[in-house]
């Protein structure tokens, strides 16, 4: 430390302890010398150049100032040549000698003088220590050339009339313009156009040789033929055209040489000119130029801002955003950083696209990219991610980015964000509307395995649709559910409405079911006035107001719906009523009239030829009636209503002893501890007590707390859900969350196994054998591919090799692209596949949006594609509850008082119900539950031929192989168990049987040929199987696990599933229908019926009686 504080040199004399309590005082005595910056600035000649050069305005009017001169000293050449005389004679004197008058000789010689001053004078300015570099510039010379003579004749009056070439000032012009025009986009802080610059110069440049040209002419003939300007203007064009009629033509040897001249000058300048403009105009076309601001302030438009623009993306938003009437008169601008793709520039020619569509290549993150697009002035913004990238989290961070970028500079601006990952929604929350994609993804996964097909129930509600897809095919199921995929979810005003207005005072089920009686419409939430927040089907309890907005699902709004009474509907002969007898159901008659198609609503449902009933019993028969359907209440009974006990179980399921000694897991209700990620919204659900050690979450391994090693041996009362995904992320929260919600029964709780790799030994120990269905997410390693299609391919064969191993599997799955849902449980030769793939190829032609909706896995919920969810985002600019409605059906969003999704199954005993209608009257007057639509099974229509082929093949493949090979003939009559273990033998002797069928059958008779073919192929199909059955049960036994219910031989080949949204009231129920239920909050009141508290919340199975459904 001494040696430190040597080293530390000693404070100045001056530093001492009176000057610091002095401050500046102590240096007042001290030399300073003061400084003065820019100087140089002061002299003469800078303030002169900051004048004349420097400063932007005044420059600006200096240029404008010679730009007048140069085109008023052209102006006088004019009126020199018009007012002169011709000259007589041929003399060469006529070339160097004009007649110049004295008036016109002192405007002359006075523009001369300011002109050379000027020129003088920005010389001098502009001198950088090189005189002839001065000197030697073109300008220059021709100021020279133009002013100097007439300054001398002032000296000299006999060269008053000597010819000066005045008309080469219009170079100098042309020049004096391209400053100008430099000096006007810094005066006024404007990006400069190059395009408009460049046009500008060639613009200039032909004139200035079409001006150059005609005077030359028309001076050098004037030896000649005494030309005048129209003649040598006339003259000129049509020798620049190369059409060169011949009949003015130069006689003298300098006017040629002097055109000669011109057109070597015009065949350089010119071409070089064009091409320069002919670049600029094709990278303009990339970029895309500007959006007026004119247009932007007297139209409407939106701004679409992606990383990279596909067509089935550009597609996707333009049918979906010009689907609206209101929105016909928008201009969309697309910003997009790279260059515009082949087949976008393409669409984007199509007159449709190419009068509203305006592409613009830049980045959001510019703000003269943004002010190139008006964003300031844009009615909405769209922000979608890129989908396709292998790091979706980098592909969120440029959203995220974008997203700020946009709202600096357009505060005011709404956005309508797409995020990918929901870890990073919290960043732009700011944001108006936002789809977080994985949410929705494992959301309606998880809900297709409780309530099935919902993915495709929000896809359709979701599109905008007239209903008018499938009305050409001759399969009835196809005419109804297209028809019934029209409806959607609209809102009015309660007073404002004809459907609710009515209402008023009433509670919310007594309303939705009238409406439903009455007009067809399915009324499902409501809003208060005065509150943000949006209730699905609030109960009973809830009295509708005459401010209250109504949401409501119906094929079109109810500004586009005409009525007619039942007077007009007899004048009309639109029969009223299909039920006879007294106790018919009155009808609606509602027509939605939509454009120029006209739907009548009740046509959606598929009615027998005798015509249903739905008349009572006789009274003799009272000791076998059904109970009848009570009526809804217009105000719910208090007495019949209590509150639910939030911890009590009660209320939900009440399991029988054995179950209850069974079950070694005990629930709790309440929300999660912990959240995956921030902006994730709390739910109440099903908890265990204690939580569960983390080595004990590995079901293929055993620890110190169990030894179980695969599935089986937990012994679960409940099918599995087992979810194949590549990585367990935060998304997977909301597969689990809708899973456990509190309103879904313990007893119904599936157990979930997460298989992040699935390989057949692991899908086998974790259960697959006997699971309720299997999720398979698309991997995000495989999104990014060379070929954008294959994005999907690794999925789509994952999931293709479990449905040929597990044929009796529900499998469910996710896709990127929804063209390649074509693709899931591919047949190459099912001919029913085949019919299809040709309907969907005409519904594209036809312009549906909706044409991959007749694929048996969409139709039936087996798959989805979460870009379909894109039209969600778009739909929210004209309705901005969209959004917050499908959250709520999904299980996203929880609000006190709001209803839930669930489902339930129609069984034997529910048949007495007969319709849609009357299930609506019961189910509103007893659980206060509100139906939204049919998920419908049925069994595919084969022909005579077929169903044969298929009865014999049955047979067949039930016989077993007989040892002696001359009873080939009766093996399928002789019908026995067939042993697997013989499997080979048995596909070569069913091989030969259908050689041998297809010998018997005539050579000339086609059918025949077809049946014994497709009699071969199914033979073959099912050894294939059977095969692929002895693979599984081998492996299976090979690990040790048990092969009971395996089920090889059970398959959905012939049955195919539907969706009716919002079906007619008098659609019959069938059995194992499916009905979609929005169920009033249990957390709020629940019916005072024993029985209804033991109703299932979502009921896949149909166990429970009609006692204890209320149906």
């Amino acid at each position: 430390m001494v040696d430190l504080e040597s080293e530390v040199p000693p404070l100045p004399p001056r530093y001492r302890f009176r000057d610091l309590l002095l401050g500046d005082q102590g240096w007042q005595n001290d030399d300073r010398v003061q400084v003065e910056f820019y100087m140089n600035e002061n002299t003469f000649k800078e303030r002169l150049k900051l004048f004349f050069i420097k400063n932007q305005r005044s420059s600006l009017r200096i240029r404008l100032f010679n730009f007048s001169l140069k085109l008023l000293s052209c102006l006088l050449y004019i009126i020199r040549v018009l007012l002169e005389s011709p000259s007589q004679g041929n003399e060469w004197s006529h070339i160097f000698w004009v007649n110049r008058s004295l008036p016109l000789w002192g405007l002359q010689v006075s523009v001369a003088l300011i002109s050379l001053f000027e020129t003088i004078l920005l010389g001098y300015l502009s001198y950088k220590g090189n005189i002839w570099e001065q000197i030697l510039r073109i300008p220059f010379i021709l100021e020279i050339i133009n002013a100097v003579p007439f300054i001398i004749s002032i000296f000299w009056p006999s060269l008053r009339n000597l010819f000066v070439p005045v008309f080469l000032n219009c170079w100098l012009a042309k020049h004096a313009l391209e400053n100008m025009i430099n000096d006007l986009h810094r005066a006024i802080q404007r990006t400069q156009s190059a395009m408009f610059n460049q046009v500008l110069i060639l613009i200039s440049t032909l004139l200035c040789l079409i001006f150059t040209c005609i005077c030359g002419i028309q001076h050098l003939e004037r030896i000649g033929k005494k030309l005048n300007l129209f003649d040598s203007l006339y003259f000129c064009i049509v020798t620049f055209s190369t059409v060169g009629f011949g009949d003015v033509t130069p006689e003298t040897w300098p006017s040629k040489l002097f055109v000669v001249a011109m057109i070597c000058v015009a065949l350089v300048v010119l071409p070089i000119q064009f091409e320069q403009l002919a670049y600029l105009w094709m990278e303009r076309q990339k970029s895309g130029g500007n959006y007026s601001r004119h247009r932007a302030q007297t139209e409407k438009h939106v701004v679409l801002c992606v990383s990279s623009l596909k067509i089935d993306l550009l597609m996707d938003f333009l049918n979906e955003f010009y689907a609206h009437p209101r929105l016909q008169d928008y201009y969309v601008v697309i910003l997009c950083p790279t260059e515009m793709d082949v087949q976008v520039r393409r669409v984007l020619q199509i007159p449709m696209w190419s009068q509203r569509v305006i592409y613009l290549q830049g980045s959001a993150l510019k703000d003269q990219d943004l002010l190139r697009a008006k964003m300031d002035d844009a009615k909405a913004c769209f922000i979608l991610s890129s989908r396709c990238e292998v790091d979706r989290t980098s592909s969120d961070h440029q959203t995220i980015l974008r997203a700020w970028a946009v709202k600096d500079f357009a505060p005011n601006c709404p956005l309508y964000v797409q995020i990918l990952k929901p870890e990073n929604k919290f960043h732009i929350k700011f944001a108006d509307h936002v789809v977080c994609e994985e949410e929705f993804k494992y959301a309606m996964l998880a809900l297709n395995c409780v309530c099935p097909a919902t993915s495709t129930l929000i896809t359709l509600l979701v599109h905008t649709s007239r209903g008018q897809e499938g009305q050409q095919s001759p399969e009835q199921w196809q005419k109804m559910y297209g028809r019934c995929s029209g409806n959607e979810v609209y809102h009015i005003v309660l007073e404002e409405s004809t459907f609710f207005a009515e209402y008023e005072g009433k509670s919310f089920t007594y309303a939705s079911f009238h409406a439903h009686k009455k007009f067809g419409v399915c009324l499902i939430g409501v809003r208060r006035e005065d509150n943000k927040n949006i209730l699905l089907n609030p109960g009973p309890r809830y009295i509708m107001n005459a401010t209250d907005i109504c949401f409501y699902i119906n094929i079109t709004k109810e500004e586009n719906s005409a009525f007619k009474n039942q007077d007009q509907q007899r004048k009309s002969n639109i029969p009223r009523s299909f039920y006879p007898g007294a106790s018919r159901l009155p009808v609606h008659s509602i027509i939605a009239s939509m454009g120029t198609v006209a739907i009548d609503l009740q046509d959606t449902s598929c009615r027998s030829a005798s015509g249903p009933t739905l008349s009572l019993p006789a009274e003799g028969s009272k000791e076998l009636r059904r109970p009848s359907i009570a009526p809804v209440l217009e105000v719910a009974d208090t007495s019949s209503i209590q509150t639910c006990d939030l911890l009590s179980d009660q209320s939900e399921d009440e399991a029988t002893p054995d179950e209850d000694m069974s079950s070694n897991l005990e629930y709790a209700k309440g929300y999660p501890p912990y959240s995956p990620y921030i902006g994730s919204s709390p739910t109440f659900c099903h908890l265990l007590h204690e939580k569960v050690p983390f080595c004990c979450l590995r079901l293929d391994k055993s620890c110190q707390h169990n030894y179980y090693e695969d599935a089986k041996a937990y012994g679960f009362k409940n099918k599995l859900i087992i979810v194949a995904a590549e990585t367990a992320g935060n998304g997977l929260y909301n597969f689990i969350v809708p899973l456990r919600a509190y309103y879904r029964p313990k007893r119904e709780l599936n157990p979930i196994v997460l298989l992040l790799d699935n390989p057949l030994d692991d899908l086998l120990r974790c259960g697959v054998s006997f699971a309720a269905n299997m999720v398979v997410v698309d991997k995000e390693s495989t999104m990014s591919a060379e070929e954008d299609y294959m994005a999907d391919a690794k999925t789509i064969v994952n999931v293709q090799t479990l449905f040929r191993l597990f044929s009796s599997l529900s499998i469910i799955t996710e896709l990127t692209h929804p063209a390649n849902m074509r693709f899931m449980q591919f047949r190459a030769k099912d001919c029913y596949s085949l019919a299809l793939s040709k309907l969907e190829k005409k519904e594209r032609e036809r312009g549906s949006n909706l044409a991959f909706m007749f694929r048996l896995p969409f139709a039936a919920g087996r798959v989805f594609s979460i870009s379909m969810l894109d039209t969600l985002l778009y739909q929210s600019f004209v309705k901005d509850y969209m959004i917050s409605i499908t959250r709520l059906l999904l299980g996203l969003d929880t609000i006190p008082g709001s209803g839930f999704l669930c489902s339930m199954k129609i069984t034997e005993e529910d048949l007495w119900i007969r319709t849609y209608a009357r299930l609506y009257q019961k189910l509103c007057s007893s659980t206060g539950d509100v139906p939204i639509g049919i998920y419908r099974t049925e069994s595919q229509k084969l022909t005579a031929s077929e169903s044969q082929i298929s009865i014999n093949v049955e047979e067949w493949e039930d016989t077993k192989d007989c040892k002696d090979p001359g009873h080939h003939r009766s093996l399928h009559r002789n019908s026995t168990s067939s042993d697997q273990s013989d499997h080979p033998l048995l596909r070569r002797k069913s091989m030969q049987w259908a050689r041998r069928l297809s010998r018997k059958g005539p050579k000339h008779s086609g059918k025949t040929a077809e049946k014994i073919t497709q009699q071969r192929l199914n033979l073959y199909r099912r050894s294939e199987r059977q095969e692929l059955a002895e693979l599984v049960k081998n492996r299976m036994k090979h690990l040790g696990l048990s092969t009971v219910g395996y089920d090889e031989m059970n398959d959905h080949q012939s049955t195919l599933s539907y969706i009716l949204i919002n079906p007619s009231p008098d659609t019959r129920l069938e059995l194992n229908d499916v009905v979609y239920l929005i169920r009033p909050d249990p957390l709020s009141y629940l019916p005072n019926s024993e029985a209804s508290r033991k109703n299932s919340v979502c009921n896949p199975m149909g166990h429970d009686s009609r006692e204890e459904t209320q149906l």
